[in-house]
């Protein structure tokens, strides 16, 4: 960690006044949520896991959502799992009147856990906290499907519809939800600060962002373990574990301690 840069971020953050924050996976990994492409991710660890995010083979085959379904019925991932204290770092800066919009690419809800206001959260991937019918729309809690798949339905259907259930994730195959993209473009063309933290910029349009903020004038910091093809747009660019460093830079102007 270089204390040179972390006070550097400090100072913009600190001077700034409308601030968008962007996050990926690896806010979320210090609290024991593994990346999916990484030596022990999830999906490197299980393929099956990895072509049921596949919308296509989803829908394609019931076996494959079976063992899904199963999977998620048996797992303890997100009864155990806590926010960090990265994401409470960012509560503060809601705190402090500096947040305007909190864009994640993460599927935890771990920032809404953590305090953050929901209303300010743009998810723009989704939640697996929730289930949704693919056909009408309709929404649940998840836990509320795993309950009827622990009791014996191994494939649950929408009892609204008959059609097909996930997780109210975006699979690949599937779109961003444009109103999502459409406000966290806004968000971003507003904001005079623009704090991407834990992800590796490489999928779009979601990394577009970063440079629409600094084409807009925005101040752009990077805080993220490895290098990302955005770096050319930062101000200041921290490496380190997010959950030291990122209280730093926000406490740095009196939001965390």
């Amino acid at each position: 960690m270089n204390e040179a840069v972390v006070r550097r971020a400090a100072v913009l953050v600190a001077e700034a006044q409308r601030i968008v924050v962007l996050t990926g996976a690896g806010i979320s990994t210090d609290s024991g949520i593994p990346d999916f492409r990484g030596p022990n991710g999830l999906w490197t660890r299980d393929p099956d896991a990895e072509k049921a995010s596949d919308i296509r083979f989803y829908l394609a085959d019931a076996d494959l959502r079976r063992r899904a379904w199963a999977r998620r019925a048996a797992g303890t991932l997100w009864a155990t799992v806590a926010p960090n204290a990265g994401h409470r770092a960012l509560v503060s800066l809601e705190t402090n009147g500096k947040l305007d919009v909190l864009v994640t690419q993460n599927v935890d809800e771990l920032h809404q856990l953590a305090g953050s206001d929901p209303a300010r959260v743009i998810e723009i991937h989704g939640t697996t906290r929730k289930a949704a019918c693919l056909d009408c729309g309709t929404r649940w809690p998840m836990e509320k499907i795993l309950d009827r798949v622990r009791a014996g339905e191994d494939d649950p259907r929408c009892e609204e519809c008959d059609g097909i259930v996930k997780s109210a994730t975006v699979s690949f195959g599937q779109s961003l939800v444009a109103a999502d993209l459409l406000a966290a473009e806004e968000a971003t063309r507003r904001c005079d600060l623009l704090l991407a933290v834990g992800t590796s910029l490489q999928v779009y349009p979601v990394n577009n962002l970063v440079p629409l903020a600094s084409q807009a004038g925005a101040q752009v910091v990077i805080v993220n373990a490895e290098p990302t093809p955005m770096d050319q747009y930062a101000a200041a660019i921290v490496r380190g574990s997010i959950s030291e460093v990122l209280p730093m830079i926000v406490g740095a102007e009196g939001g965390t301690e």
